[in-house]
């Protein structure tokens, strides 16, 4: 039986942790996540932040509506 030398990055041993992966992916492939909770955004990017999700991916459901 053959042993994987290579292991790609999440696979065994050292795991990294989830801002390293979102770093990864913004650097690697132009990719960006964020959270509108993210204590590092001031109230104007949290909000650009909301309204480009809200134009691509459509509006968010309200905080009291109930999910199915």
């Amino acid at each position: 039986m053959r042993t994987m030398r290579f292991m790609p990055p999440g696979y065994g041993g050292h795991r990294r942790d989830p801002d390293q992966i979102k770093r990864d992916g913004w650097r690697d492939q132009g990719l960006l996540a964020v959270s509108l909770d993210d204590h590092r955004l001031t109230w104007p990017e949290r909000e650009l932040v909301r309204q480009l999700g809200d134009r691509l991916y459509g509006a968010r459901p309200l905080q009291n509506e109930v999910r199915k």
